[in-house]
């Protein structure tokens, strides 16, 4: 079954676009990582997908449903953990969990959940109280209630340490081997590379970009990022290295460059700086990041042409619900 299809999704506010003709197809049990700059349209996708918004045209089909006629059905067999969630001050972690489960009418242990995102020893205390990474694990223990068919997570590693981080992830990958449908959207890319089975990117409402990284990081040309330590480097070497063939992008601090270009193109960058008169003490290669790829594609030649016109201020992108069940 499909878990998430979009079909020529569009969602206008006012005289502002905010998702332009989306097609999105997330297969039943996919870890999905769901990227953007700020203002791109995710939150008001995920809005979409709950039916806390509705498309101004297209259809939006959640684990099979219509989210139009059946929203509520859609958001009891769906986990959210919302970007900036809003807890209730006075109310204690343990207390949260409990009316996450009888929103769900399920039978989850609250302790259990609690102890599983690592802040049942906080349990009894008030949710004012706790650290902002302590209220994303309150929210992930909340999303994780009923054994959700789908997770929606949007920024789930928002305020938490490297640990933490880690643990999220084990979850993201103990969720989805039960066979739940992980959505994911965060701007912390190592997390999306590190979990995600396919990642699609979302730019100005439009999905650029749709694939595994390593099918982005062909599509892309396969480039690589060639750092150089060397001596003498001039603003003339670093000009002759920009002229080469296969070179997208040439940053320099001191005598250290770093040279994004092709894989073929690498002897070439070496024998133009010693063309130049630069004297090449090191370099080395690695592979093009998720980074470099977001980069590519919201922001380079891969994303298309940028149009003549400035577009209009979105409204803020990264709020979404408070609530996470319904």
């Amino acid at each position: 079954m499909t878990a998430i299809e979009l079909r020529g999704v569009r969602k206008e506010f006012a005289d502002v676009t905010a998702v332009r003709d989306l097609d999105l197809t997330v297969e039943d049990g996919e870890v999905y990582g769901f990227l953007g700059p700020n203002g791109a349209g995710k939150s008001t996708t995920i809005d979409m997908l709950l039916d806390l918004v509705r498309p101004t045209a297209g259809t939006v089909r959640v684990l099979g449903t219509d989210v139009a006629t059946g929203g509520v059905e859609v958001r009891q067999r769906t986990g959210v953990l919302p970007d900036g969630f809003a807890v209730y001050d006075r109310l204690s972690g343990r207390k949260h969990v409990e009316f996450a489960v009888e929103s769900k009418d399920a039978d989850d242990d609250p302790d259990a959940l609690l102890d599983r995102v690592g802040i049942l020893d906080a349990a009894d205390r008030s949710a004012g109280e706790y650290s902002k990474g302590m209220r994303q694990r309150l929210a992930l223990a909340m999303a994780l209630v009923g054994e959700p068919d789908l997770l929606i997570l949007d920024e789930p590693s928002s305020g938490l340490d490297p640990a933490g981080a880690k643990e999220m992830r084990e979850i993201v990958r103990t969720e989805a081997d039960r066979g739940a449908t992980v959505f994911f959207s965060s701007h912390v890319l190592e997390q999306v590379d590190a979990v995600c089975d396919r990642v699609g990117i979302l730019r100005d409402g439009e999905l650029v970009a749709e694939d595994s990284v390593e099918g982005l990081r062909e599509a892309v040309g396969g480039e690589e990022t060639l750092e150089v330590s060397a001596a003498g480097v001039d603003d003339d070497a670093v000009a002759a290295v920009r002229e080469l063939a296969g070179v997208s992008g040439v940053t320099r601090d001191g005598d250290e460059l770093v040279v994004n270009c092709a894989s073929d193109a690498k002897t070439d960058v070496i024998a133009a700086l010693e063309n130049a008169g630069v004297t090449v003490a090191d370099f080395h290669t690695r592979e093009a990041s998720l980074e470099d790829l977001f980069l590519a594609y919201t922001e380079g030649d891969a994303a298309g042409s940028e149009s003549d016109s400035t577009a209009p201020d979105r409204p803020a992108d990264d709020t979404a619900a408070e609530g996470v069940n319904s």
